[in-house]
């Protein structure tokens, strides 16, 4: 039970301190793959805390039902503290109940987390596949050109996926920003970040009262805009790419959900970290940081998690 409560313990307070923490850490975006690297494992340690601690109490209940007094043996020796100090029939419904509500509540949050993101993943193929039949290839160009007023470009996951830019924005933009839009575009389908901000949307909104899971996904979406920036301004200089981004500032009409935009997140911060990168040494500072979260993160879970196998082990 001991072990129990210090995965919960740890996984709350890696839920409570995290989100503060890794804004301030990621806010100007020194360091943006580190930074959702640091959020990921922020997110992980917390749900896999979570995750470990109920079927520790699973396993807990299910052994007391069976056999209730070696559980209750093996609870004084290898843990010190009983998890329960009678077995009597009152105790056995209790444990059974509880362990029935765990086991419910965590295939339900896995039932609604697949759903949402079965719908996302639907939405953004159904978009690819429209946008394709409506839209036209022009030569040279690595996407589809859709007619539209409005200065957009986009890309959706799928088969294939899709970078879409409208005729809006062709007109708008120069031969170098252009290319550094759909530079910007291309790293995000390299790197699959559709998929994971899916996952990370569709994860918060299954638990839509843990702010780790909530800041974390809109945060982690803004520090892969800032890793497709990166990835187009030294294919391409940050010139372009910041005159590309601005010119499609003013579009009024959203990117589709699911897709990532161009300009579609945080593009004033984005703009300033492209006209003023930092310096070496907060950069170096900023680094060390965040591995610290996230060595301090990994370190704890791991621990503990060592902990539940000798225990496990010593219960067998």
């Amino acid at each position: 039970m001991n072990v129990a409560l210090g995965l919960m313990l740890h996984a709350t307070v890696v839920a409570v301190i995290g989100p503060p923490v890794l804004r301030r850490l990621t806010r100007r975006g020194v360091a943006p793959r580190l930074g959702v690297t640091a959020w990921l494992v922020a997110i992980g340690g917390a749900l896999g805390g979570w995750a470990l601690a109920a079927g520790l109490l699973v396993r807990e209940f299910a052994t007391i039902w069976r056999h209730p007094g070696d559980a209750l043996q093996a609870c004084y020796a290898v843990l010190s503290t009983p998890a329960h100090p009678h077995s009597g029939t009152v105790t056995k419904l209790v444990t059974f109940v509880i362990s029935a509500l765990v086991t419910v509540a965590v295939i339900a949050v896995v039932a609604h987390v697949l759903r949402v993101a079965a719908r996302l993943r639907a939405q953004t193929h159904e978009h690819g596949r429209a946008v394709r039949m409506v839209g036209r290839r022009a030569p040279g160009l690595d996407a589809v050109v859709l007619d539209s007023p409005e200065p957009q470009a986009y890309c959706v996951s799928g088969r294939p996926s899709t970078i879409v830019v409208t005729s809006a924005a062709v007109d708008a933009l120069t031969d170098a920003q252009l290319a550094a839009v759909l530079a910007h575009e291309r790293a995000h389908l390299r790197g699959r970040h559709a998929m994971l901000t899916g996952i990370l949307r569709s994860t918060a909104a299954a638990l839509p009262g843990v702010r780790l899971l909530t800041e974390g996904a809109v945060e982690v979406g803004r520090l892969l805009e800032m890793c497709a920036d990166d990835r187009a301004a030294r294919d391409h200089g940050p010139a372009p790419l910041l005159g590309g981004l601005l010119a499609l500032l003013g579009a009024a009409t959203p990117a589709p959900s699911g897709a990532l935009g161009a300009a579609g997140t945080a593009v004033l911060a984005r703009a300033e970290r492209l006209v003023e990168p930092v310096g070496p040494m907060r950069r170096a500072t900023n680094r060390t940081a965040l591995i610290g979260v996230i060595l301090a993160t990994v370190i704890g879970l791991s621990e503990i998690s060592l902990g539940v196998l000798f225990a496990g082990m010593l219960v067998d």
